[in-house]
């Protein structure tokens, strides 16, 4: 019997690939913080991410786990929400990992959360798994912690890779509706100087390159983003196009401060240059079914 374990699988990501694993699995089950109960054959487990309650006697036998867990970095960088971010990431990763030796028949393979910000600002060389350059900030300093914690902690009868996502690009959740909303009033246009790259992948991408390193166990570091990293003056133009909005306001470094502060969040998110490539998915043959922004935003809004 297979069966497919998603920590932290409520949120945007976790229903993408629940949705595409339900008929590939015999049993899936999600560890949550809400209630245990079971919902169209899905099985929700209570967790904490932090302690052992009984959540872990799920792991026996299961052939992946999934763990998506972390606080969203959607947020303003305050003591308390960095302190939370780093955490959420490091103890849930811990756990999983106290929890994995623990078992008798543990997981095949663990698919662990990271992400592609782990590189550096980047405007002149792409970062690939091999030859990518791993910069030093906020943001980057949890990446290297959270991929530590996964790592350094040995699992002899379990495969591990961690997933440097990206942002994923999806009709129900994500970062897409946001900037679908704004081009669409007229703020369509670059944010702030706009030569930053944006790294990006749909989510039908993301859920099938998951699946590809399942199928063919690849293991280590995988940047989880699509072969075409764009400029952001260009994903914003061919965004207002794809909405059929004829011009779109550029919002300056100022103005995304003033912003940002108001819906509670970071300029960050928008202003790091993201110059990140596939290399490992390409060189082991995974064919992206959406390679160039105009298609995924097609098939996004349609």
């Amino acid at each position: 019997m297979t069966k497919l374990i998603i920590a932290a699988g409520t949120g945007f990501l976790g229903q993408v690939l629940v949705n595409h694993f339900k008929n590939k699995f015999d049993q899936i089950v999600i560890l949550t913080r809400g209630k245990s109960q079971t919902i169209d054959e899905i099985k929700y487990v209570n967790w904490n991410a932090k302690n052992f309650s009984g959540w872990e006697n799920e792991l026996e036998n299961a052939t992946v786990l999934i763990n998506l867990a972390g606080k969203s970095v959607d947020c303003r960088y305050t003591k308390e929400n960095k302190k939370e971010i780093l955490w959420s990431r490091i103890k849930s990763t811990k756990v999983l990992n106290e929890a994995v030796l623990k078992c008798k028949n543990p997981p095949k393979h663990w698919l662990n959360s990271s992400t592609s910000t782990i590189y550096r600002f980047s405007l002149d060389k792409q970062m690939d798994e091999v030859n990518g350059e791993i910069g030093n900030d906020f943001s980057i300093n949890v990446a290297l912690s959270w991929e530590k914690a996964f790592f350094k902690i040995e699992t002899p009868n379990t495969l591990k890779t961690a997933l440097r996502t990206s942002i994923v690009l999806g009709k129900d959740g994500g970062a897409f509706i946001p900037l679908k909303t704004l081009a669409k009033i007229g703020f369509g246009g670059k944010q702030g100087k706009g030569n930053q790259f944006i790294s990006w992948i749909h989510e039908d991408d993301f859920v099938n390159a998951i699946d590809f390193i399942i199928q063919k166990e690849i293991t280590g570091i995988i940047n989880i983003v699509s072969p075409e990293p764009i400029r952001n003056a260009d994903f914003m133009q061919k965004l207002r196009k794809a909405v059929g909005f004829p011009f779109g306001i550029p919002m300056n470094t100022l103005l995304l401060e003033i912003g940002s502060f108001f819906i509670r969040t970071e300029t960050e998110l928008v202003l790091k240059s993201r110059n990140v490539i596939p290399k490992k998915l390409l060189e082991n043959g995974f064919e992206f079914k959406f390679g160039d922004i105009d298609n995924a935003f097609r098939d996004l809004l349609n």
